[in-house]
């Protein structure tokens, strides 16, 4: 294997999100930006990552010690453009260039690019011993957006500027994204020999191309299958149109996976989640971080799921909700407007209508009647409720945690259990019935003189 650094930018302020949020935490598919270029960096099997922050910088230090502690953090003090930030993360340049192979620099708020895309900017750069690689789109409107020149043997001569462009440069349709593979060796040189002599007195990467060239190397383009690829989010709207880019890639992989998405454009999926086969997702389900659908279930419409594990020949919805630490078994059923939060549902067990479980244990082939719900809050903490195999809840139960149902117990409809039950008891906790004959005329006709309708 080629050794390979990788260097995320992701110090921009992120002017025009209008947030307090750093613009590479903002999520798409349920993962922060930075966090899905990272994976794209992953796939390259890279000797390291390094990451470069800036505004914000602590928030964003903070979730990469959670989810990628593994990578280093460097921070861009001043900002001072592009090329600036690769050279804040000079230690790891130090170390690639010790290494040999590439150095990958790509953007954090740039979250749509496929393991392939950077694989082949990589390998041409090898292939053609170029001392820099650069990842060319050509999008329908190339707009302001610098072009890739090329030579007439097909090298790249130039990135140049939209402002600084002739008209038959700006006539070219491919254009630069910015993302940019460079020989390791030659890294450090190059990036040291970046002025500043332009209007805005920044480092721009974009003239390690001439530098490389006036050293006599050469430099080549690679062009991304689709220009959505190198989308760069820097506003809500270009979020909202990354988010549909995203979705559009998860929904297409489910059903090539085998799953039936019956109005694939009303379905939201996370970019961690897991569809087996034969699974069949009707419409409007919205699927959070952390999901885990088996083969053979069946989510029905306007259902809500996060951080959730269903087992295979399950059904969930319409209208349900499983929140985190749910857990249903082999073909257990949750059906319209039952809510369910870290509990586990065993093979077969059925909540179908209009209830509540959280913190409980239900085991296999249990029946929840409409409106049961499990009480685990006092106020203070959360209890548990468990509630053994073959046990049938009778419609509008409360079980006050903490509180233990035996296996094939009976729950009287209407009860509030306070108490341990025993295997197979009958439970019944309500008030009796009584009848008082005639006294419902009397009652109305108390009613209508009160309210003056005599």
């Amino acid at each position: 294997m080629t050794p390979i650094t990788c260097i995320v930018l992701a110090a921009g302020k992120g002017t025009r999100m209008r947030s307090d949020l750093p613009k590479v935490l903002h999520a798409v598919a349920g993962r922060a930006m930075v966090l899905h270029v990272i994976d794209g960096a992953r796939s390259l099997a890279p000797d390291r990552i390094a990451v470069v922050v800036g505004a914000g910088g602590d928030r964003v230090r903070a979730v990469l010690a959670k989810t990628a502690p593994d990578v280093t953090v460097h921070d861009q003090t001043d900002q001072l453009g592009t090329a600036h930030a690769v050279l804040a993360a000079r230690p790891a340049l130090e170390a690639a260039a010790a290494d040999g192979g590439d150095v990958m620099v790509l953007y954090g708020d740039t979250p749509l690019i496929r393991p392939e895309t950077l694989a082949a900017l990589a390998e041409a750069r090898r292939v053609q011993d170029a001392a820099v690689a650069v990842l060319g789109f050509r999008p329908a409107d190339p707009g302001a957006y610098g072009r890739l020149k090329l030579d007439a043997d097909g090298r790249l001569e130039a990135i140049v500027e939209f402002r600084e462009a002739t008209i038959e440069e700006r006539a070219i349709g491919l254009c630069n994204s910015g993302v940019m593979c460079l020989d390791a060796a030659a890294a450090l040189s190059i990036l040291d020999r970046i002025g500043n002599d332009n209007a805005k007195g920044e480092y721009y990467l974009t003239d390690a191309v001439a530098i490389a060239r006036a050293d006599g190397r050469s430099a080549v383009a690679v062009e991304a299958a689709a220009a959505d690829e190198v989308l760069g989010v820097n506003a809500r709207s270009e979020l909202a149109a990354a988010e549909a880019a995203l979705q559009a890639r998860l929904r297409l992989r489910a059903m090539d996976e085998g799953a039936t998405l019956v109005a694939p454009e009303t379905v939201f999926l996370s970019a961690d989640t897991r569809i087996g086969r034969d699974v069949i997702i009707e419409p409007n389900v919205v699927i959070g971080a952390g999901v885990s659908i088996a083969d053979g279930v069946v989510i029905r419409a306007f259902s809500h799921l996060e951080g959730c594990t269903v087992d295979g020949g399950a059904t969930v919805g319409p209208f349900a909700r499983l929140r985190p630490g749910a857990e249903l078994g082999r073909n257990a059923h949750v059906g319209n407007f039952v809510e369910i939060k870290n509990a586990t549902l065993g093979e077969g067990a059925k909540v179908n209508h209009l209830s509540y479980v959280g913190d409980a244990r239900i085991g296999a082939r249990s029946n929840l009647g409409a409106g049961t719900i499990t009480c685990n809050y006092d106020g203070v903490g959360k209890w548990q409720t468990v509630i053994g195999a073959d046990a049938f809840i009778g419609s509008d139960s409360c079980l006050v945690a903490p509180v233990t149902i035996g296996d094939g117990a009976y729950i009287a409809t209407g009860s509030v259990i306070t108490e341990d039950v025993a295997p197979d008891a009958l439970a019944i906790a309500r008030g009796r019935q009584v009848e008082k004959p005639g006294r419902a005329a009397e009652l109305r006709a108390r009613f209508k003189t009160r309210a003056g309708q005599d």
